[in-house]
Parts: C-alpha cells; structure tokens; sequence
C-alpha cells in the first residue's frame, strides 16, 4: 500500500534531483473572492523563496553565497560570521566578476553591452507596436463587416429573417458535432440569443480548427515522418517494450495503447530520463548538452524573450554554427510579442542559425490564428532531448519575479525515445509554411543512436497533441490517468478550466477513493482567468477533490503523477486554449526513478501551499457564483 498520508511538513528536505551545473545565471492570492487584488506570500513561504533564489541565483565567492539580485549575502559557509566590509568586499568582487563575463559575451557578440540594451530596448517596443497595430486592424475589420450586416438586415427584413434561420442551423449542427457540450453550450446560447454577432463569431473564431488547407499540410507531413519512428529494428523494440508493459501493468499498456493509435507515437525502452524540479537546473542542464552538440540542435519554443536567460543559449548556438552544426530555432510569435522584435530572424540568421516564426500575426483575419504553438522542445543530435513547462525568458527562471516566485519544471530525455521529440518538431518546422524551404528527407535526423540505458526497466513515451486532428490526446491522457489510478492521481497546472469530461473524470476518482489533489497558483498571472480557475473549485471539492493553492507565487509546470508508477510533464495546461486549440506536447513515463522524483516535488509544493478544499466546499454568495459562473460559461470560447 502507498503511503499517501504521510507528514508534509517534513519532505522539504527531501533529496532533490541533482543539478549538474551551477553557472552564474540566476535561476530564474490570496485572492479575495470578492475582489481580484494579487495576493502575497505568507513570511514563511517568502523566507523559504529567499533562500532558495539564494542557492539557485547567487554563486559562491571566498565560502560564502552571494545573491546578485539582492546584492546581499545570504549563507556564511560552515556558520561562520563575517563582517559586513567582508561582505562588501566579496560582492564587489562577485559583480566584478559578472561584468566581466557579461562584458566578454557582448564583444563575442560584436557590441557594445550599452548599445545591445538600447537595440533589444527598440525590439522589444517594435514588437509591442505591431500587436497594437494588428489588433486596431483586426478589430476595424470586425467592426466593418458587422456595421455592413447589420445595415442589410435593417433595409432587408429577409436578411434578418435568413440569418435567424441560419442562427438555428448552425445551433443544430454545433448540438449533432462531435465536440464536448463544454464547448458546444456557450456557442448555442450567444447564437441563439444574439444571432447576427454569434453567427459572425463562430464563423471567424469558431470554425478555426476546421482550417482544411493546414490540416491537409499536416497531414502530409505526418504521413511521411511519423511511420519513420516505428522503421527497421526501433519497430521491433517498440513492440517489445509494449508487450512488456501490457504483461507488467495492463492498466497502464491501455494508456500507452491510446497514445499508439490516437497520435502515432510510440512506447520506447532504451530511455534515460531525468527529472528538473527548477526550470534553472533544466535550463543548465540544457547548455551543458547544447555545447556537446556535432550534428544539429533543434529549438521550439513558445515564447523566447531577447534578454539574459536566451542570451546565454544564443552564444552556445552561434558557437555551434560557426563549428558546423545545423542550428535551428522555431518560435510562436504571439507567445513572443514583446520579448523579441521580427529583426530577431534576421539576427539569428546572419549568425549562420535557422529561424522560423509560427503562425505570423498579420492586420488581416487569419482563421488559423487562434490556433498557438505551446510546445517548448529541444533536441541534440538525436541524442538528448528536453521538454517541460518553462519558456527561454527570465520570469521562467527567477530572474524577474512579476507574480512572486515562479514555480516550473521540465525533463531530459537521453536515448531512443528522442526520436520522437525530433519528430514532434519537424512536423511543426516543415508544415507551418507553404513557402518555406521544408527538408526532402527525414532519415539524417533520426539517426541510429548507440546507447545503452541506465535504467534498463524504464518506459518513456514523448507524444504530441493538434487542434487539427479532432483527437485531443492530451486531455484524454489527462483522463485516463484518473481513470486507472487506484491510490492516488495528483495534478499541478497554472489555469484550471476544465471541460464536463474531466470534472467527471475527476470526481468519479475521488468516489472511487483515490485521493485526488489539484495544485493551482496561489498568485495569478492573469486575473480574470484566476477568477474563472476558482469557480471549479467548488463543483470538484464537492466530489472529493482536494485543492491546494501554492503560496509563494505562480507555479507554471503541467505535471500528473499516479500510484508511484507513472507520471506526465510537458506543455499541457488543464485550461481549453491548451487541450482544444494549441499545439502541446508532453512525455508518459513509467518504472522509473523520475516519477519518485515528480512525486516528492509535488510534496514539496504541498508543503508550501494552503488547502482550500474546506473554504470552497460551501456555497459562494450569489452574486459571486453567477459572475464567475458568467465568466466559466464564455471561457470555452476565449
């Protein structure tokens, strides 16, 4: 039996995950209900932040920790009191020292430190300039269609006539569809009681997914790279790396097996898989392989911000493609709007790297536009991988701390089943464009790779989800992960917006006596959406869910773990933009020491958190419920 009902109080000295690089780069509400005001961390929660900023952004110096963002010293060395002109003295000498190195990386750069900061300044301005501008563009569009519909309904009673029979059509279509009611209800209500914007609406945002001419690219894409995976002898070790599991754990092969037919990516053993509790001890790990890199680095990334934390990447991979290597970096250009400017392509390419932009915002309506790329992948030769829930920009690594710490994680994949990562991005890189330059061949990229894993039992599986297929693999992993635990199912996302599937999912669990936990920030990032997370709270701590909130900021990983067997980690939210309208990824892993380690990290976080299942099993005021009632109804269609 699983011990689930141990002392929390104790795991915060648990052995973390080992961190193999310490560079001087910092690592990276309570709200009320009746007001959306950011919460603050409880002093215990902030002491417990100071001191790990202080071990993961600071760096030793003459035996003693300094903190460069506090300009303080945080730990004497073995106890030992030092005089505050001592400390003084290191810090001098620590700051020396970074503005050396940072100094050293601008002239590599061939600019000046001064002249770097007023250009990435100007981008980042440009940048916020051509959302604006794109937005006032889009929005004149809208309005100008509507005010010319709504001129024709009033000279032409049969206008008005014929969109109300439309409006009833199309409501009776959206009924019959193979969509969850989550979605389908709120489209019906605003169509029915306000047909003409409701038909214009659905028409522009909510038919996105069904966008023919990118689900034909994909598709061709995928036919072509997916069935690569499962060639030669990696078919025959995939077979026989489910047989394993179905003979070892049947519960957990239907898993897998739904994974194999739905999205096409395959179970491997071969596989080393080591889990980050720190988006900064991921982020070190990263460029400690990034260096050892011959062949080719792959990037995607949802959001890549122009300042510290990207910086340092940037000069490996210049490094790397004056050395020879093929370096490629894909990006989304809504998740990077204001960190980076278009020139950034530019930039990276005269430095010999690859550069796409996902899905460009342009000031004309674009159906494919609501559809995101979340996914953040890199890959080494083949070799290593890395996935999880950080973006390359400073906030994800403590450097900046807009919403109190910041809580995130990620994982490094050594072995077979990077073929699948490597996978994942090319699909993206060569179908998002019809007239890019794609690669006519796949083979040099999914090389035979001589390795022999440490973990000889291990069962990893990186897959994939598309808001192009109607398949949505990453909520129904979700899913069947409740479905099969028998002890217990722990969930942590940033947004809980969840759809009539998983509220059951959920609560039947629960009612099955499994102990069922959900971790959501304790400081928002976006209120209006933190509004929305709440008002779920009270429907699942009725069926037996328990809710924590983590107090010392915004806790950004998206994590599953269950019965101390298996467990997720990647990009997928439980909100609708991430399981029905963008492009995730995430990995399943299994009989391995990582999914210890995810299970004592969400020990930890529980210990740092507050548990709110009591406070929210009890009725809300009533003008309170129907607002956040008001918001999770519309929710589906932001």
């Amino acid at each position: 039996m699983i011990d689930i009902n141990k002392d929390l109080n104790n795991v915060s000295s648990a052995e973390g995950p080992v961190i193999q690089d310490k560079t001087s780069e910092a690592k990276p509400s309570e709200e009320a209900e009746a007001q959306t005001s950011e919460a603050k961390p409880s002093e215990e929660a902030e002491e417990s932040c100071r001191e790990q900023d202080a071990k993961t952004s600071g760096e030793v110096k003459s035996g003693m920790w300094i903190d460069r963002e506090a300009n303080v010293s945080v730990v004497p060395a073995g106890g030992v009191e030092v005089s505050s002109a001592e400390r003084r003295t290191m810090w001098d000498s620590a700051e020396r020292g970074a503005e050396e190195s940072e100094t050293s990386s601008a002239e590599r750069r061939g600019k000046s430190t001064d002249k770097s900061t007023l250009e990435k300044g100007a981008s980042v301005k440009n940048g916020v300039g051509r959302v604006l501008l794109s937005g006032v563009f889009i929005i004149a569009q809208v309005v100008f269609l509507f005010v010319i519909f709504f001129r024709f309904t009033s000279y032409a009673p049969w206008v008005s006539l014929a969109t109300r029979v439309l409006a009833l059509a199309l409501s009776i279509g959206i009924y019959s569809g193979y969509k969850t009611s989550s979605i389908k209800m709120p489209w019906i209500i605003l169509i029915l009681v306000l047909p003409i914007v409701g038909v214009g609406m659905y028409l522009i945002v909510g038919l996105n997914g069904s966008t023919n001419w990118m689900e034909r690219r994909y598709k061709k894409v995928d036919d072509q790279l997916l069935p690569m995976l499962v060639q030669g002898e990696y078919g025959a070790s995939t077979e026989e790396a489910f047989a394993e599991l179905k003979r070892e754990d049947p519960q957990l092969a239907n898993v897998s097996a739904y994974i194999i037919r739905s999205s096409h990516y395959p179970l491997y053993k071969n596989t080393d898989i080591e889990y980050f509790d720190d988006a900064a001890a991921g982020l070190a790990a990263q460029k400690e392989e990034l260096r050892k890199a011959e062949h080719f680095i792959f990037m995607e990334y949802h959001a890549i911000e122009d300042k510290e934390s990207w910086h340092g990447i940037q000069d490996i991979l210049e490094e790397r493609a004056r050395a020879g290597v093929e370096v490629r970096v894909f990006y989304d250009d809504i998740g990077s709007m204001g960190f980076i400017n278009v020139d950034f392509v530019k930039r990276l390419e005269s430095k010999g790297i690859q550069c796409r932009v996902f899905n460009p915002v342009l000031p004309f309506f674009n159906l494919f536009l609501n559809n995101r790329d979340h996914r953040k992948i890199t890959v080494i030769d083949g070799k290593v991988g890395f996935t999880g829930g950080y973006n390359l920009a400073n906030e994800y690594f403590n450097i900046t701390h807009p919403y109190g710490r910041w809580k995130d994680t990620g994982i490094k994949i050594t072995g077979d089943a990077v073929r699948s990562l490597t996978a994942t991005f090319l699909e993206n890189w060569n179908a998002v464009k019809d007239g890019d330059k794609d690669d006519h061949s796949f083979i040099k990229y999914l090389p035979k790779v001589k390795y022999t894993a440490v973990e000889p039992d291990a069962l990893v599986q990186p897959y994939a989800d598309s808001p192009l297929d109607n398949e949505h693999v990453g909520e129904d992993v979700y899913i069947s992960m409740a479905n099969k635990a028998t002890e217990y199912c722990w969930f942590i996302t940033p947004y809980l917006i969840l759809t009539d599937e998983m509220i059951h999912a959920l609560g039947l669990a629960a009612k099955r006596g499994v102990d069922v936990r959900v971790i959501t920030p304790g400081i928002p990032d976006k209120k209006t959406v933190y509004q929305v997370t709440r008002s779920y709270y009270n429907t699942l701590t009725r069926n037996g869910v328990r809710i924590y909130e983590w107090k010392p900021g915004f806790c950004h990983c998206k994590m599953c773990v269950a019965d101390d067997k298996a467990a997720t980690c990647g990009t997928i939210n439980l909100d609708f933009r991430s399981l029905y309208h963008h492009f995730e990824n995430g990995c399943l892993y299994m009989h391995c020491k990582a999914v210890m380690d995810t299970r004592h990290d969400f020990e930890r976080i529980m210990s740092q958190s507050e548990e709110v299942t009591e406070k929210y099993s009890v009725g809300r005021g009533r003008f309170l419920r129907f607002g956040q009632l008001l918001l999770r109804l519309f929710a589906p269609l932001l």
